[in-house]
């Protein structure tokens, strides 16, 4: 289970499960399954607050909250959950490493631009390198067929109600693509800032990926997922002169958040940029 969002094992879907005339989630989407109801006794979590009445619950042990779970429990669930997913994702990694393989975790939020940003990348990679997929979402092959429209194999994972993909996801779609020796593997995350931050795959690098439509402080609202990220891909950047939005602070907020994160401006429809990411994606291939 995901100590932050509460999701449990037995969310994957690869392609076409998601179909399923007898599907539980076809039937009733959100509706939780029924469950006895109890009394919470004995663990109550105070928030810390501010001079100006503010709550913040994620200033415990944990970091975060549940009622009727102490701090040291979801402690204990998370790192229950996080080693299992980590021993896979080190498994993935080994086997990428010795394919060679450059993989890499795009994530953010929806809306931010990231199909489009990984369609144009893969038109202009395309007969230069060979590159594969994984698209990550609730529900739809929507992504997935875009991709494919770029002549790039791709396979869908569906999550059901996960927020994030988890290392087995990944180990049970890489087999399922014709990944080549050398090429790279692009896996496209569920929108979501939050929970994928926590979550190794078995990439080299996590991209995050913001459009400058968002706001620049989104850095150091999610500070967790710009900490570990590799790259940050400031997106849409052609519509700056019709936004209000300050790249000087978003810049400044993401390098307070994580010293070392290397940052790129681009545009995905505009064209701007994307020869710089395309000479770092070059650059860590031949690493």
């Amino acid at each position: 289970m995901c100590s932050t969002c509460g999701c449990a094992e037995g969310n994957l879907y690869i392609e076409g499960d998601e179909h399923r005339p007898h599907s539980a989630f076809r039937s009733a989407p959100f509706s939780p399954a029924p469950r006895p109801s109890g009394a919470f006794t004995g663990l109550a979590f105070t928030p810390t607050h501010s001079a100006d009445g503010d709550l913040h619950y994620g200033h415990g042990e944990a970091g975060t909250h549940a009622p009727g779970i102490s701090q040291r429990q979801m402690l204990d669930v998370e790192i229950n959950v996080l080693d299992k997913n980590n021993q896979l994702a080190a498994r993935n990694r080994a086997r990428f490493a010795a394919r060679k393989l450059l993989v890499l975790n795009l994530v953010s939020s929806p809306g931010s631009g990231k199909t489009t940003l990984l369609t144009e990348t893969l038109k202009r990679l395309n007969g230069h390198v060979s590159c594969a997929v994984i698209e990550g979402d609730q529900q739809t092959v929507n992504d997935a067929a875009r991709i494919r429209e770029t002549g790039t194999p791709a396979i869908q994972v569906n999550t059901g109600k996960g927020c994030h993909l988890d290392a087995q996801m990944i180990a049970d779609a890489a087999p399922r693509l014709p990944l080549a020796d050398n090429g790279i593997l692009f896996i496209e995350n569920v929108g979501n800032l939050v929970c994928p931050a926590s979550f190794d795959l078995g990439e080299r690098h996590k991209v995050a990926v913001l459009s400058v439509t968002e706001g620049e402080d989104k850095p150091l609202k999610y500070p967790h997922m710009f900490a570990a990220a590799s790259v940050m891909l400031l997106n849409k950047v052609d519509l700056l002169p019709y936004l209000n939005f300050d790249v000087d602070k978003c810049l400044a907020y993401a390098r307070e958040v994580n010293p070392d994160i290397e940052i790129l401006l681009v545009s995905a429809t505009g064209g701007q940029g994307m020869d710089n990411w395309l000479n770092w994606l070059e650059s860590e291939r031949c690493a």
